[in-house]
């Protein structure tokens, strides 16, 4: 069945589980690169509160606002055309009651732009999810790996590993499912489960670090891109090398500016062009044609 124009649906992605269609989601924070992800046909685009360690700089997701949220969620809707926009829901603003998470979950799409939110947790946020739902939200779940509860597990690390930890981690995605999520993040736990999990449910898995079988894939923008220095948990695969890219960039534009040989001529304007880009209020390139002429 046809894909609607516009914008993807929390339903039809929900349908993607009936006809065995991958779901290929990334994480996005800015109109730049969220524009090129959508362009490059990605399914999903979430706003994780992810952005609290590769944007903002902690040691952990903790620190993310929904304030926050909502301000990075607004320039990605901005310019998202196809891909599904979903926000995370970020630690204290959901896990008081099922009417602080409702609360949190319309700031959201009133102030986010966003068409569904994510919140982590299973039978424990079940009521959360169920009355977020019944509000008329849709929402996607999180179970196994929960970052938002990095000190209670001891640090991130792999779930589900043996007999009794995988059974709460399924249970959990079974409560999910029964609270009336659309999809569930199943992260951090062997590959088995994640097999188990996506086998046992009617929603789509949406995994990472959970192995090949879920119905769809997540990963960290800057992760998949090859952005990040330093450590790289196992399951992220670089599908390019941009942070040697920047590097070698601003290396050599350092060079030129050093070198006097940048701005040449190619690159400043004549006389007769107007005032000054400075007078005129602009700090880059964006507004002048090819001719360098403002329009």
């Amino acid at each position: 069945m046809a894909e609607p124009s516009g914008r993807l649906t929390a339903s039809a992605l929900q349908a993607r589980k009936r006809s065995r269609d991958k779901i290929a989601v990334l994480t996005a924070y800015d109109a730049t690169i969220a524009r090129l992800l959508d362009e490059g046909g990605v399914d999903v685009l979430m706003v994780g509160d992810s952005l609290g360690m590769v944007v903002q700089g902690h040691e952990t997701t903790l620190p993310v606002t929904v304030d926050e949220i909502c301000y990075h969620g607004r320039a990605v809707a901005r310019v998202v055309q196809r891909a599904h926009l979903v926000g995370d829901l970020p630690f204290m603003s959901y896990q008081v009651s099922a009417e602080q998470a409702l609360h949190s979950a319309g700031r959201l799409l009133k102030e986010g732009g966003f068409q569904s939110v994510k919140l982590e947790g299973g039978r424990v946020v079940a009521d959360h999810i169920h009355r977020i739902v019944s509000a008329g939200i849709p929402v996607m779940g999180h179970v196994g790996l929960t970052p938002q509860s990095v000190h209670g597990m001891g640090g991130f690390r792999v779930q589900g590993k043996d007999q009794d930890a995988a059974l709460q981690v399924l249970l959990d995605a079974q409560a999910v499912e029964q609270a009336g999520a659309y999809a569930v993040v199943v992260e951090g736990v062997p590959a088995d489960l994640g097999r188990r999990i996506t086998e046992q449910l009617s929603i789509p898995t949406i995994g990472i670090g959970a192995g090949p079988d879920c119905d769809g894939q997540v990963l960290v923008c800057y992760d998949f891109l090859g952005m990040v220095r330093g450590f790289a948990p196992k399951f992220v695969k670089r599908f390019a090398e941009l942070g040697d890219e920047i590097v070698k960039a601003t290396r050599a534009y350092v060079g030129e500016v050093r070198q006097g040989s940048f701005p040449d001529a190619a690159h400043s304007f004549g006389s007769g062009t107007g005032a000054p880009a400075a007078e005129r209020g602009h700090s880059g390139g964006a507004g002048y044609g090819p001719a360098g002429e403002e329009h």
